[in-house]
C-alpha cells in the first residue's frame, strides 16, 4: 500500500484515552456529568465568554439559535452561498427562507453587498427590516469559512443598524480572534448575539460528533441549554413548556473533548508552522497561489486553500483531486454554492459573483496537526507538479 496523507484527521495525543476511561468507570455516559460541566467551562474560559452550552453538532446550535431570535415561518436569514449546506439547513427548519449572499476574497460574506441589500432591496417599518415582498429579515448567518474571521466590524455596524440578529457559525474558527480594532482580542463566535461551534472528525479539536453554543446573555445560554434537553422544567415529573430538542452533548463525548481543548493551544500553533512551511514552499508558484487570512486577525488557521489559475489548466478540479489521490495526497474542492443546489433552487439570490469564481479554482489539501515537515514538501511538489502537467 502506497501512501496517503489525509485532508484532516484528528489527533489524540493527549488525555483523551483516560478522561474517556473515567467516564466510563463512572458510569456516566449519556447526557449528564461532571466532563460536560468540565468541557463547557474550560470552552467559555478559552474564548473569553462567560456561559457555553454543550450540544450534539455545529448544526444542532445553528438551529438552536435561530430558534431563539425569534426566526419561523416567513420570516428571512440572511446567509452565505459559500459554506457547508448545515449553516443554512437550520433556516429551514424553522420554515424560514434563506436570501443567499456573495463572499468577499476571505471566502466570508461580503458586508458591502449586506449592507447595500438592506438598503435597496428593504425597507424599516417599525424595528423590523421588511424585504420588498413583504417578508421580515430577522437574522444574518456568518460563517468564518476555513477559520479566517469575517468582517465583523461592517456586519455588526450593518446589524446594528437594521435590527437584525446576528448568528456566528464559528464551527471552523475556534480560536481565531481579532488583534486589532474595535474587537480586538474578541474570539469568533462571542462577537454577534449568537456563536456556535463544531467539533465533528475533521475540526481543530473533536468530541466524534459534538458541538457548542455560546450567547451575548449568559441567561440566553441557559435558555439554549434548556431546548437541549427537551426543554423538561421539573426535575421530578415530566412537565415541558416548550418545544426542546435531543441536542445535549454526552459525557462521553464531552470528555474526549476536554482532553482535546487541553491541546488547543499546541493544535493552532502547528497549524500556524505549517501553514508558514505551505507558504514558503508556494511562494513563487505561477500556476496557483496560497490564500492568506484577514489582517488585524490571529485565525486558528484550520484548513489552507490554494487559488489555482484554472483558465491554464487542462481539466477539471475534480481531475486534479484524482491525479493527487493517486499520489497518496488527499485534497478536496471547496462546497457547490448551495443556492445551486436542488433544496434552494428557488430561493433569493442577491448579486453572486465572487461566489462564482471561488467555487471555481479553491483546492484544499493536507493541514492535519500530524503532517511533518517532509509530508508538507511531499504534498506541495506534487501539487505543483499536477498542475504542471495539466497546463494547456
Amino acid at each position: 500500500m502506497g501512501r496517503c496523507i489525509p485532508l484532516s484527521i484528528p489527533n489524540f495525543e493527549g488525555n483523551e484515552i483516560k478522561y474517556v476511561n473515567e467516564a466510563l468507570g463512572q458510569g456516566w455516559v449519556s447526557t449528564g456529568g461532571a466532563f460536560i460541566t468540565k468541557l463547557e467551562k474550560g470552552l467559555a474560559d478559552f474564548i473569553g465568554t462567560h456561559n457555553v452550552a454543550a450540544c450534539q453538532s455545529g448544526t444542532s446550535a445553528l438551529h438552536m439559535a435561530l430558534v431563539d431570535c425569534g426566526v419561523g415561518p416567513g420570516d428571512m436569514v440572511i446567509v452565505p452561498t459559500l459554506t457547508f449546506i448545515a449553516a443554512v439547513n437550520p433556516v429551514r427548519y424553522q420554515f424560514a427562507e434563506p436570501v443567499f449572499m456573495d463572499c468577499d476574497d476571505s471566502l466570508c460574506m461580503d458586508p458591502v453587498k449586506l449592507r447595500k441589500f438592506c438598503e435597496e432591496e428593504c425597507a424599516i417599518k417599525g424595528d423590523k427590516l421588511v424585504h420588498k415582498d413583504g417578508k421580515t429579515v430577522k437574522a444574518v448567518v456568518v460563517v468564518h469559512v476555513f477559520g479566517n474571521m469575517a468582517d465583523m466590524e461592517e456586519i455588526m455596524d450593518i446589524a446594528g443598524r437594521y435590527n437584525l440578529k446576528v448568528v456566528e457559525d464559528a464551527t471552523e474558527a475556534l480560536g481565531t480572534r481579532y488583534t486589532e480594532g474595535k474587537y480586538a482580542g474578541r474570539y469568533a463566535g462571542t462577537i454577534g448575539d449568537y456563536g456556535a461551534f463544531s467539533f465533528n472528525g475533521n475540526k481543530i479539536i473533536t468530541t466524534g460528533g459534538g458541538g457548542a453554543i455560546t450567547a451575548k446573555e449568559s441567561e440566553m445560554v441557559d435558555h439554549l441549554r434548556y431546548l437541549s434537553t427537551q426543554a423538561k422544567d421539573d426535575p421530578h415529573y415530566y412537565i415541558h413548556n416548550e418545544i426542546g430538542y435531543n441536542y445535549r452533548m454526552t459525557n462521553l463525548q464531552a470528555a474526549l473533548g476536554v482532553a482535546q481543548l487541553e491541546e488547543l493551544n499546541e493544535f493552532i500553533a502547528r497549524k500556524h508552522a505549517n501553514y508558514d512551511i505551505y507558504s514558503e514552499l508556494f511562494k513563487n508558484f505561477e500556476l496557483g497561489k496560497l490564500l492568506g487570512f484577514r489582517e488585524g486577525t490571529c485565525s486558528n488557521r484550520w484548513f489552507y486553500s490554494l487559488e489555482i489559475n484554472m483558465e491554464k489548466i487542462n481539466g477539471t478540479m475534480r481531475d486534479i483531486i484524482t491525479k493527487l489521490e493517486e499520489r497518496g495526497v488527499q485534497t478536496r474542492a471547496i462546497w457547490g454554492l448551495i443556492h445551486e443546489q436542488k433544496p434552494y433552487a428557488d430561493s433569493l439570490v442577491y448579486e453572486i459573483e465572487k461566489a462564482d469564481y471561488y467555487s471555481s479554482c479553491i483546492l484544499n489539501f493536507p493541514s492535519t496537526t500530524q503532517i511533518t515537515v517532509e509530508e508538507i514538501e511531499y504534498c506541495a511538489n506534487a501539487i505543483m507538479a499536477v498542475l504542471r502537467e495539466m497546463t494547456k
